[in-house]
């Protein structure tokens, strides 16, 4: 069993950068995909964006595209979020989630590992 640890989380104004990363440990991410999700107070939690494991393929919500990027490292095993031009209505919870599959999912029921969240405060 993989366990996820989220890291980087803070409190950054409007139009900041933060990068978040996801670390696993117990066993490695090969051949997991992994995504991310956030969670804002009182409402669901929503998909943010997904890679596979080697990389190749990213895709993201509609609301992050253009502004937020995954990437892995694998040496490290590791996932990054980089957020840019971050906005109040970014501020949540955010979590990362990973299964061993072969394709990506944006669906939280696919996702059987999650870590425990990292908070992501935007201010005005």
């Amino acid at each position: 069993q993989v366990q996820l640890v989220e890291s980087g989380g803070g409190l950054v104004q409007a139009g900041g950068s933060l990068r978040l990363s996801c670390a696993a440990s117990g066993r490695t991410f090969s051949h997991y995909t992994v995504a991310w999700f956030r969670q804002a107070p009182g409402k669901e939690r929503e998909f943010v964006g997904t890679i596979n494991w080697s990389g190749s393929y990213t895709y993201y919500a509609d609301s992050v595209k253009g502004r937020f990027t995954i990437s892995n490292d694998n040496t490290k095993d590791t996932v990054y979020l980089q957020m840019n031009s971050l906005k109040p209505e970014d501020t949540a919870v955010y979590s990362c989630a990973a299964d061993r599959r072969t394709t990506t999912s944006t669906k939280i029921s696919a996702y059987n590992y999650w870590g425990q969240g990292t908070q992501v405060t935007v201010s005005s």
